[in-house]
């Protein structure tokens, strides 16, 4: 599943790109591609784990133990759910809660979330 989900960042240009189908040769993003390694443990005091609970309605994605930042120079762009045969992604912007709301899956699920500062993180539900 991670492999065809690999997310790039250029850095130069700061775009980021999401592989869908790995081709033969190296992604280009732009100018200078850089993988982002996903991050799966919070040090300090910000929390950026996705925190995932399950409701009568669906599945619920809080970015963080406590709610990350959504100031317009930090926030999180966007957070993702990756199940066997579909991804869902939320877009968020500065003021917005930093959570989600998601139709009802099964795991095993890949949940991912992207801070404009600290980059990629994730959590796995089974």
């Amino acid at each position: 599943m991670q492999q065809r989900h690999q997310i790039y960042q250029c850095s130069v240009c700061n775009t980021v790109v999401e592989v869908l189908r790995p081709g033969a040769d190296q992604q280009e993003v732009c100018h200078k591609p850089i993988v982002i390694s996903p991050k799966t443990h919070d040090v300090g005091e910000e929390k950026h784990i996705p925190v995932v609970t399950t409701t009568d309605k669906g599945i619920h994605v809080t970015v963080g133990s406590i709610a990350h930042p959504m100031e317009a120079s930090h926030y999180i762009e966007w957070i993702e759910i990756i199940a066997e045969t579909r991804t869902y992604r939320a877009y968020l912007t500065p003021g917005a809660k930093p959570e989600a709301d998601f139709p009802p899956m099964e795991g095993p699920l890949l949940i991912r979330e992207l801070c404009n500062i600290h980059g990629l993180w994730e959590t796995t539900v089974s």
